[in-house]
This record gives structure tokens, C-alpha cells and sequence, in this order.
């Protein structure tokens, strides 16, 4: 018994050791990444060093950024790297302050766009619409179909889109495969319906008393994901017709298929 006390106090001893000698020789903190050496001499609104930008595009991008900076005040600037970054050193360089906003071109992760904005800005652009705009034209399949180029300059004509309107809630556009789900909601918000208002009672045709019981259900699935992401990004009327068009098949289908095989004759 005393020999396996006074072994858990000698390993005990030993870890405590090995901690205090780790913590003594290795004081320093991890530091920021800072490397200042990597940016260019002269100040330009597009620092492109992992070379995404055709040299076209890059002029037109330091063009637009100085014109909409004498315009309005708000400073875009474009980051782009891959082995190295300048790190912190980008703050003094370009002088960022509370009406900047930043864009980070990276490959090296899952999302290709990252973004560094400035407190005045989320007033007029919320923390969603960032969320948004990066997981739209940063994801790896719209940059594997349009690239890297493409993707940032797209990202950046809508935020000064945005800007120049006076705010967005959310990205404008409605990117096919968005559209799609908000069909898919709309005709399922109509599947429920149907089911819904379907006679539990002798001689009754419409079970309204159902329809409204569970019309939190079908109305989150119809009006919150089938027509809001549709009426707050296109003013397009055509996909907020398919998808009321959706609805009102999917109410008719399930509301009438158990009718009809309840009204079929049986055979013997």
C-alpha cells in the first residue's frame, strides 16, 4: 500500500515538473501574424498575391474602389493570398477604420471569401448579409464553375450595389438552387394543407377547424421559406407564381386523393 501511495505522488511530481518546465521555457505568447514585407510599396486598394486576378480585372477593381471611395466615403480593399499572409499589417497599410471593409481571398480553406468590416457598416449591411454573401459566391462549387476572379469581383459589385441603395437585408438575386427549395417548402406548406382540410365528420367537405390548428406549420413552410426569400431578393414575378402555383397543387393532391379512393367501387 505504501509503495503504490508514494508512486502516484512521484508521477504526480513528476507531471507538476514537466508543466512548470514546459511554462518556464516557453514564456512568450503566440503572437499575430505581421508581415508588412510582403505588401507593396505604394498603397494600392487591391494587394493580389496569390495572383486570382487577371491584370484587366485588378486595374478595373482599383478603378471602381477609388471612384466609390470619392463618392462615398467607404473604403473596399481586396486581399488576396495563399502560402503567406501580411497578416496585421494590412490595418496600417491601408488604414482601415470604421467605414472599411475588407475582403480576404483565400484558397487555402473551405470558403474561398472572408470579410473584415468596419462597425458603421453593419448598420446598413447586417452580419447575415456577410454570412450570406460569403457561402454564396465563396463556396467551392461557384468558384469551381465561375473562379476565383469572378467570384470576388461579383462579391464586390454587390456590396456596392447594396451601399449605393442604402442598405440590404439580405444578398440580392435568387440563385436557382435557392429557388428550388423555396418550391419544394411550397409544395410540402401544400401537402399539409390538403391533408389538413380533409372531412373528418359525416357530411362535412372542408375541415377548417384542422386547417387552422396547423396552419403554423403550413404557413412557416409557404410564407417563410416558399415566398420570403423569393419576394426580398428579386422583384421577378415569375418564381413567386410557381411556387403559389406549387401550393395550391400540393393542397388540391392531398385533399383529393383520399376522396377519390374512398368513392372507387370495390371489387370482389
Amino acid at each position: 500500500m505504501h509503495s503504490r501511495l508514494l508512486n502516484k505522488i512521484f508521477v504526480s511530481l513528476t507531471i507538476c515538473l514537466l508543466t512548470l518546465t514546459t511554462w518556464l521555457f516557453n514564456p512568450q505568447p503566440a503572437q499575430a501574424v505581421n508581415n508588412p514585407e510582403l505588401l507593396p510599396s505604394e498603397v494600392t486598394p487591391v494587394v493580389d498575391l496569390a495572383n486570382y486576378l487577371p491584370d484587366l480585372q485588378e486595374q478595373y477593381l482599383i478603378e471602381e474602389f477609388d471612384k466609390f471611395e470619392q463618392e462615398t466615403g467607404w473604403k473596399l480593399r481586396v486581399l488576396t493570398q495563399y502560402d503567406q499572409s501580411p497578416g496585421r499589417a494590412v490595418i496600417k497599410f491601408w488604414n482601415l477604420d470604421e467605414q472599411s471593409i475588407l475582403l480576404v481571398a483565400d484558397g487555402r480553406g473551405g470558403n474561398l471569401l472572408a470579410f473584415s468590416v468596419g462597425d458603421d457598416v453593419y448598420p446598413l449591411l447586417p452580419r447575415t448579409f456577410w454570412i450570406e454573401l460569403q457561402t454564396r459566391f465563396g463556396n467551392m462549387y461557384y468558384v469551381r464553375e465561375n473562379g476565383e476572379n469572378n467570384s470576388i469581383v461579383t462579391a464586390m459589385d454587390t456590396v456596392e450595389t447594396c451601399l449605393k441603395d442604402g442598405g440590404c437585408l439580405v444578398v440580392p438575386g435568387l440563385p436557382q438552387e435557392q429557388w428550388i427549395l423555396t418550391l419544394i417548402t411550397s409544395v410540402v406548406g401544400g401537402v399539409i394543407f390538403g391533408l389538413a382540410a380533409l372531412p373528418r365528420k359525416e357530411g362535412q367537405v372542408f375541415a377548417w377547424q384542422w386547417v387552422l390548428i396547423i396552419s403554423p406549420l403550413w404557413g412557416i413552410l409557404f410564407i417563410a421559406f416558399g415566398m420570403g426569400p423569393v419576394v426580398t431578393r428579386t422583384t421577378e414575378w415569375l418564381p413567386l407564381f410557381r411556387n403559389v402555383i406549387g401550393f395550391i397543387l400540393g393542397a388540391l393532391v392531398a385533399y383529393f386523393s383520399p376522396l377519390l379512393n374512398q368513392q372507387s367501387p370495390s371489387e370482389t
